[in-house]
């Protein structure tokens, strides 16, 4: 898996998921989690990745998007 995008942003990250799934492209949300744990602070940030096959059309759709961070 090849990260695309991170974010500590609950609505970006919403918006992310919709941009690759309208692509069709399957993301793998990492960390949420241990995130929301730490009060959704800079020291965890949430990790989207793709398939390797798929990252460079993944970061062609997110490339609008500033990176948190």
């Amino acid at each position: 898996m090849e990260e695309v995008f991170r974010t500590n942003d609950p609505v970006k990250l919403s918006y992310i998921r919709h941009l690759l799934s309208e692509a069709g492209i399957e993301a793998y949300v990492l960390d949420e989690h241990t995130a929301y744990i730490d009060g959704r602070g800079p020291l965890v940030p949430i990790r989207v990745v793709v398939h390797p096959d798929d990252a460079d059309r993944a970061r062609r759709e997110l490339s609008e998007l500033d990176q948190d961070g």
